[in-house]
């Protein structure tokens, strides 16, 4: 990817989050990107164009700063690499505030913006895919399907966190506290799902006994 078109998304993001789907106009995002507005329709066709790679643009830095984070600080066991994978999208820092309210924007224009809902789907059966993984590696014997359904709960979960802390309707420890409960939960149940019909009571040690 060019450095022209790389600016041009990453100001894209910052105007979606600043002013919304709606609220993105080519003079402001020519501005922030410090480009012309003939430049942008070169790299991107026309507006839907515009919309569609910006998601992915954010989707695909969304990975990369999860990604780089984890590397950088590993802990020990596939359960503290599950809460930290979904806990670093809960962080009060610039570049995760501006990345979560440009996806929430995006995400919520599809209802209308119908060019953009191939692209998100995509996007999110790519992370309910990764997180299912992750989830296997805490629970091996849990069955497929239903590591894709926690992975699918969890995934919903933690976009519904975001929004709330975004918007200050919840404070981000809640919203912290909240993601550990509900991975907790999905592991205890994949837990039960993978010792099979007989065994699968609500014990104590199922409930606990999560790493």
């Amino acid at each position: 990817m060019s450095d022209r078109r790389t600016a041009i998304l990453e100001a894209a993001a910052t105007v979606i989050a600043r002013r919304g789907v709606r609220g993105l106009r080519v003079e402001e995002l020519a501005e922030e990107a410090g480009v012309s507005k003939a430049l942008i329709y070169y790299h991107f066709d026309d507006r839907a164009g515009l919309l569609r790679r910006t998601l992915a643009f954010v989707n695909n830095r969304a990975e990369r700063y999860t990604a780089e984070q984890s590397a950088a600080d590993a802990p020990a066991g596939p359960l503290r690499r599950l809460e930290q994978a979904l806990l670093l999208e809960l962080q009060d820092l610039p570049h995760v505030r501006e990345n979560s309210t440009a996806w929430g924007e995006l995400r919520a224009s599809a209802v209308f913006e119908t060019e953009l809902r191939s692209e998100l789907a995509l996007a999110s059966v790519i992370w309910i895919r990764e997180v299912a993984d992750q989830l296997g590696e805490v629970r091996p014997t849990a069955p497929e399907s239903a590591l894709v359904a926690s992975a699918e709960r969890l995934t919903a979960l933690l976009e519904g966190l975001s929004a709330r802390w975004l918007c200050g309707i919840l404070p981000l420890p809640d919203a912290r506290a909240a993601m550990r409960e509900g991975i907790g939960v999905e592991v205890a149940c994949l837990a039960r799902r993978a010792a099979g019909p007989d065994e699968a009571e609500d014990t104590p040690s199922s409930r606990t006994n999560l790493d």
